[in-house]
């Protein structure tokens, strides 16, 4: 199932990376043509796919647009036949029913998780006093109501039910550090903890607040200012281009910072073992439990479903404790094409693998 994920393209290990990047080859539906930086990436259909017959399509324009709103009136106007994955957010949605009644919409679980990254030896966030408080701190609802319209989930890094497998019962996510519907009374706790340490409005954590240039990462990010500051936490939001965006993380040059988490398969192996084991390189935090290691390996191995989904969510536990990466929603988002687009489906969980368009074809 990993292997068949949107994470896992095949490609030959004799081209070097940089050639890949510029020119690639693969194993799929179709064949790269050409990439003008800023403009478009053009596929035409590879005849030697395996499937016989397929894909239906030519080929494949991705045109660049920097601009969300620019891009979404574009396939209003018939310019595009399908939107960007994710890109048609919830408050969108209503919009873009209205500019293209006949377009078929569909709101799904992204399978992508709104989180802080913490850098979690850089004084004062090497204190895990100070990374409770801001996990108590958060206004999840806030969050939700203004970007999700109420859609959103909350639980821990597996994507929480009724679309995840693996998620823990509302009753126990209700149960967790800074998950509990009192926001004042957590609010409380959380600036005592940061008094004790001697902090106040008077006297604040000052900082810049790193996240990657897009409007799904932007926009919480702001939220995300604004409720730090009812902690003593003032923090400078600072835009990072995506290029240099996870080289930045990779290398923790940050305190704290506003990321999401994308998963490709709503499997343990494949969010918790890469986003929280000691030496995964997508640990971008860097974070190490060596009993969270072990119970990674245990749910690995455990063939017992209701076993292993019990182990899942020891694992979902301690991580909030630890808050190793805070998560604040797991989001949805939204997918249009136009009625002449048939044979594409839209994923129910993850907004990575549904863009191999083998089964597609224009009806017009």
């Amino acid at each position: 199932m990993l292997l068949a994920s949107g994470f896992s393209a095949v490609y030959p290990c004799h081209v070097p990376q940089n050639l890949m990047r510029t020119k690639p080859v693969g194993t799929g539906p179709f064949k790269f043509v050409d990439f003008k930086r800023g403009e478009s990436i053009t596929l035409t259909r590879n005849p030697d796919y395996f499937k016989p017959g397929k894909p239906y399509l030519d080929g494949i324009t991705y045109k660049v647009i920097d601009n969300r709103s620019t891009r979404l009136l574009a396939f209003t106007t018939g310019e595009f036949d399908v939107t960007y994955p994710s890109d048609v957010t919830v408050p969108l949605m209503k919009d873009m029913k209205a500019q293209a009644p006949k377009a078929i919409c569909e709101l799904n679980a992204s399978g992508v998780s709104s989180n802080l990254i913490v850098n979690r030896e850089k004084p004062p966030f090497d204190n895990p006093d100070i990374r409770r408080a801001m996990s108590l701190a958060f206004d999840r609802n806030e969050f939700n109501t203004i970007l999700q319209e109420g859609k959103a989930a909350y639980g821990g890094g597996m994507l929480p039910r009724p679309a995840g497998q693996w998620g823990m019962p509302e009753e126990v996510v209700a149960s967790l550090p800074g998950y509990s519907a009192d926001y004042a009374g957590r609010l409380k706790e959380a600036q005592g903890i940061m008094q004790k340490l001697g902090y106040s409005p008077a006297k604040p954590i000052k900082m810049k607040l790193p996240t990657r240039n897009l409007p799904t990462y932007r926009d919480p990010a702001v939220i995300l200012i604004e409720q730090l500051k009812k902690i003593y936490i003032e923090s400078e939001l600072e835009v990072i281009d995506t290029p240099q965006w996870y080289a930045k993380v990779a290398r923790k040059d940050y305190t704290v910072g506003f990321n999401l988490t994308g998963v490709s398969v709503d499997d343990p192996d494949g969010n918790l073992v890469e986003n929280y084991s000691c030496k995964s390189e997508r640990n971008y935090t860097q974070y190490c439990n060596a009993e969270v290691d072990k119970l990674l390996t245990a749910q690995s191995r455990e063939r017992d479903v209701e076993k292993r989904r019990k182990l899942v969510w020891d694992i979902e536990k301690i991580l909030v404790d630890d808050a190793a990466r805070p998560i604040i929603y797991h989001g949805m988002s939204g997918n249009c094409w136009h009625p002449y687009v048939k044979g594409y489906t839209a994923h129910s969980n993850s907004i990575y693998n549904n863009t191999r368009f083998e089964d597609t074809w224009l009806d017009k």
